[in-house]
């Protein structure tokens, strides 16, 4: 009985296929691999970024927020305000408060992009194994 080990030892005796054959085979499929994984990469990148556009998407809302605040509000609450303070503390007081409920948002949004790992993982994860199965492949 022969065992799946001897079998293989035996096929690759008797491979008909010179070696130069065999290392362009190997350099073919090597370039196919290399070709599918930038494949890989751009996919994966893509989903990265459709993923961070919901964060920007946050961010650009955080600041179109804050303008509107800054038109509607101001206006009104520097009025009201200047009736017991000067007109120009009152406008300083509401363009802090507004400031930093605007940046808040902002701060929001940037701590989540930053959150974000943007390397292809899965990427990395195949090239990693392909360098072993491309050692193997070299190492027979």
């Amino acid at each position: 009985m022969t065992t799946h080990t001897q079998q293989s030892e035996q096929s690759h005796r008797t491979d008909p296929r010179s070696l130069g054959d065999l290392f362009g085979d190997l350099s073919q499929k090597a370039g196919l691999l290399a070709q599918q994984e930038i494949q890989l990469a751009k996919v994966e990148l893509r989903q990265k970024a459709v993923a961070a556009s919901g964060e920007i998407v946050v961010i650009i809302a955080g600041g179109f927020l804050a303008n509107a605040a800054l038109l509607a509000l101001v206006t009104a609450v520097i009025l009201g305000l200047s009736q017991f303070m000067a007109a120009w503390l009152a406008a300083l007081v509401v363009g802090v408060v507004v400031g930093i409920v605007g940046a808040l948002l902002v701060w929001k949004g940037v701590t989540a992009l930053k959150a974000m790992n943007p390397m292809p993982e899965q990427t990395m994860i195949t090239l990693k194994e392909d360098k072993e199965w491309l050692t193997r492949q070299m190492s027979h």
